[in-house]
């Protein structure tokens, strides 16, 4: 792929968006290449975790804006077409059954910073700033809201979707779009030594189901949700990983997953 590179280390899955000398912004073929990417990796076996990363000075600056002018001329079902290739990129990303980490070394601005939003869990160097800013060009943060209304909540959502300002990286920790602030020696050190954690302490069909669960539960009633919880948990007792897991717990083994 050209603007996207793919590789595993130690069960780590690497998505690299290597399109540098365009601040890594998002375009029709980059959004192709995510999709094929994170596709490779949830049917990679030897992938158990994957971590999103970019090359040059910005993580992601959001979508092309010479590709955004271009699509103007294009009818509304064209642009139909392309904005749901770009909703069927963050779906891909919020339900892959593999835990997603983002590793952001600069700047995530709109699209990106919904890239970084988007995934389980966030690395961040201090520098970095993050925000929606579409409503300062006469754009709208369609699709990146979705998701950000349930990761920050309303309140926070609003204060960035609507005022379109940048926040700083201790900023975003403080509202939830993020989880760790890191300095940049350190960053991917500590999302690899997080990720291997991940890897090994943790049953892989455990974090599968309990990613799947907390998409689907967000979006029933009180009762349609502890039956679906119920259900769920009786079908994990009878699973292979559950009962190896409990042997060795019960057996004072240590288990490596």
């Amino acid at each position: 792929m050209e603007f996207v590179h793919y590789e595993v280390k130690e069960r780590v899955g690497y998505i690299t968006l290597a399109r540098a000398e365009k601040r890594n912004a998002l375009n029709y073929e980059v959004v192709l290449e995510l999709k094929r990417a994170f596709a490779m990796a949830e049917d990679d076996e030897t992938c158990k975790v994957v971590v999103l990363r970019a090359e040059g000075k910005v993580f992601c600056a959001g979508a092309d804006l010479e590709y955004l002018q271009r699509l103007q001329r294009n009818n509304y079902h064209e642009n139909l077409v392309d904005s749901t290739h770009l909703m069927e990129l963050f779906r891909q990303i919020y339900t892959l059954k593999k835990v997603v980490v983002a590793q952001v070394h600069g700047h995530a601005i709109a699209g990106g910073c919904g890239l970084a939003a988007i995934c389980d869990f966030s690395f961040t160097v201090p520098e970095a700033k993050f925000g929606y800013t579409e409503v300062k060009i006469g754009f709208i943060p369609a699709i990146v809201k979705v998701f950000l209304l349930r990761k920050i909540g309303e309140a926070r959502a609003k204060q960035m979707l609507l005022t379109g300002d940048l926040i700083s990286a201790e900023e975003a920790e403080r509202y939830g779009l993020v989880n760790y602030v890191v300095p940049a020696a350190e960053l991917e050190e500590q999302v690899f030594a997080f990720a291997q954690k991940l890897c090994n302490e943790n049953s892989r069909q455990s974090m599968e189901v309990t990613k799947e669960m907390i998409a689907r539960v967000q979006a029933m009633g009180l009762e349609e949700g502890l039956q679906y919880a119920a259900e769920m948990n009786a079908v994990a007792r009878g699973s292979e990983d559950c009962q190896r897991g409990i042997a060795a717990f019960l057996n004072k083994e240590p288990i490596n997953w």
